[in-house]
Formats: structure tokens, C-alpha cells, sequence
């Protein structure tokens, strides 16, 4: 019973695999002073509604972009289910190339997404994943990580508009049924929501262009939902693909030792 824990820059999520399905999903708001006491108390919580316990976990696989986190996050898995974690960036084995100038700096979720996107779409890939920040990575035939491109997400982008302009409110992020707004919100929403439908199709563009050959667009992320229908440019939205790599990894691996 594998508990898998992908934490991005706003949200964590932690889900329970149960050899054959993800059996429970739960996510909380990322927070990297909480500690693996206070993880604990909030998780047995959710174990407990879903039938489950801490005693049935023999497997931790963690994905974390916020390094002061990962310490509590081991220490969880140690403490609470007394096993060695597996880390991406640390003790886990991907088992792809990384064809980048410093392949340190690349971020464990994205080379999570390579993973998850490579065992189920064919060829060559350009992985979309729109969060906190909204990335682009090439993933080619073979499955190694060719690098990528790395832009503000679309709620930063919306927050930026309202602290930076005294008049301009904070407004939901939605899909406005025409281009040419007629007020204030109308205006910043299409602004927005449109402006990052052609940097969308502008960058998968240009990645095509510059690889020269055919390549399947997969789109995942929270946010990545919102574009579904307003662009063409994408030919898949999966919102799996994170912990469908994270399975993966921690299946090319051998089981980390229990911690007594």
C-alpha cells in the first residue's frame, strides 16, 4: 500500500495506492512549516473517514518543489508508517535520461510528469503543467527530459494585475464568452484567460518548430481544466499524470528498508 505525497508551491496531495487503483486523494494547502506531527493528526483524520490507517502504508514515494519541506515530510513517513521514503531528487532512481546543461535544477514534478506522460502517450511530448507557475517540457521518444519552458501561472499573473494597479480589482478566473471585454472585470478576465491561450499556442508553436518533428501536447495541472475546449493546441488533458509517474518510480525501485 503505496502513500504517494506530491507537493507543489500552493497545494500538497496525498493519495493511497492500493496496488491495483488510487483508492483516496486528499489535498491540503502547501505549508512548509507544518510539521510531521501536525501532518500526521490531519492525515489519520482522512485515513480513518476512508477506512484506512497508518498501519497499512508499507511504501511513502515524495515529490516536493519546496525543499524546507521534504525533512517533515520524511520524517512523517518514518515516524507513522516507519519506512524510508522515496525521494524524488534524492534516493530514487528515475530511470530516464536528463538532457539538460545542470540536471540538478530540474524540478522533481516535472521530471515526475516526463515519467507519468512518457508510459502512455507515444513519440515525442510537450508536457503542459499549469500551477503556481505554467510549464512547457519537451519529453522525447525514449522518455528523456530534453528541457523546457517555465512561465508565471495564470493566478499569478491575475494577482499581479490587482497589486500592482490601484483600480483594477481581484477577479475569478473564468472564460469570458467574447475577446472584447465591455468593463473593468470583462476586460481583465479576457486579458487573462485569452492572453494565456495564445502564449499556450504560441510557445507549443515555437517547440514545434524548433523540434522539427511531430509532437503530442498533454496538459495537466489544476488550472489546466480551464483551457479544455478553448484551444486546439492541446491534444490531451490528463490530470493523472503526476501520480501515474509517481507510481511508476517507486515501481523501478526497490522497497526502501523499514524504519524501526
Amino acid at each position: 500500500m503505496l502513500l504517494a505525497i506530491e507537493q507543489g508551491n500552493t497545494n500538497t496531495l496525498f493519495a493511497v495506492h492500493d496496488g491495483a487503483t488510487w483508492i483516496a486523494q486528499w489535498r491540503a494547502a502547501t505549508d512548509s512549516s507544518r510539521t510531521a506531527d501536525e501532518y500526521a493528526v490531519w492525515l489519520s483524520q482522512l485515513l480513518n473517514m476512508a477506512g484506512l490507517q497508518f498501519g497499512v502504508l508499507d511504501a511513502c514515494i515524495i515529490s516536493s518543489v519546496v525543499p524546507q519541506s521534504i525533512f517533515n515530510l520524511r520524517n512523517l513517513s518514518r515516524r507513522y508508517l516507519h519506512v524510508e521514503p522515496l525521494v524524488i531528487g534524492e534516493n530514487a532512481d528515475l530511470g530516464i535520461a536528463i538532457r539538460i546543461d545542470k540536471p540538478s535544477e530540474a524540478g522533481a514534478d516535472r521530471l515526475v510528469n516526463a515519467i507519468g506522460a512518457h508510459i502512455v502517450y507515444p513519440g515525442t511530448l510537450i508536457v503542459i503543467d499549469s500551477g503556481t507557475a505554467t510549464t512547457f517540457d519537451v519529453i522525447a521518444a525514449d522518455g528523456g527530459f530534453e528541457g523546457g519552458v517555465i512561465a508565471p501561472g495564470i493566478n499569478l499573473s491575475m494577482e499581479a494585475l490587482h497589486s500592482a494597479a490601484a483600480k483594477l480589482p481581484r477577479v475569478a478566473i473564468q472564460k469570458p464568452q467574447r475577446v472584447l471585454g465591455k468593463d473593468t472585470v470583462g476586460a481583465m478576465q479576457s486579458g487573462v484567460f485569452w492572453g494565456y491561450v495564445a502564449l499556450i499556442e504560441g510557445l507549443i508553436a515555437r517547440l514545434k518548430a524548433e523540434w522539427g518533428d511531430p509532437m503530442t501536447v498533454v496538459a495537466t495541472g489544476g488550472v489546466a481544466s480551464l483551457f479544455h475546449g478553448a484551444t486546439l493546441s492541446i491534444d490531451h488533458f490528463d490530470p493523472d499524470l503526476t501520480i501515474r509517474g509517481m507510481l511508476e518510480i517507486s515501481r523501478r525501485n526497490p522497497r526502501p528498508a523499514a524504519v524501526t
